[in-house]
């Protein structure tokens, strides 16, 4: 699995906004210049994380983002999952009525294995967490 360049903004976005706190307006302009996130491209992402239910999203010019959970209670794999859906490492995993041998294949078993893993480790990480880190955010406070 790698995490596309939309799952790597979303993660840049929430950390910032997880900074900035649960309820603050942050607009799409700070945000897509502190985090170096193409603005277009911000535009994009955010959709995806206001259908998920983790930002809400207010128009016009004094609009931008809101984080809408607390960030204690917002982990990693929730924003990855957001972006490019349910973590699978193959697709064997995804789709077992797909695969012949799946059911009794002890390849499957690894895969699952390390599927589960990974997951309980973003699941682990908490937005809070990584807020609270100075060298996990960008180096761009004023």
């Amino acid at each position: 699995m790698r995490l596309t360049r939309a799952g790597e903004y979303a993660i840049r976005c929430i950390l910032y906004l997880s900074a900035e706190g649960e309820g603050v307006l942050t607009s799409k302009k700070d945000i897509a210049a502190r985090c170096a996130i193409p603005p277009q491209f911000l535009s994009k992402i955010a959709q995806e994380l206001q259908k998920a239910r983790i930002i809400d999203i207010k128009q016009g010019a004094k609009g931008g983002f809101i984080l809408a959970r607390d960030p204690a209670s917002l982990t990693l794999l929730e924003i990855v999952e957001a972006m490019i859906g349910e973590i699978y490492l193959n697709d064997c995993i995804a789709r077992p009525s797909q695969c012949n041998a799946s059911p009794k294949c002890p390849v499957h078993k690894v895969w699952q294995k390390a599927r589960n893993q990974l997951r309980e480790t973003l699941a682990s990480v908490t937005f809070k967490e990584l807020a609270a880190d100075p060298s996990c955010l960008p180096d761009l406070r004023e």
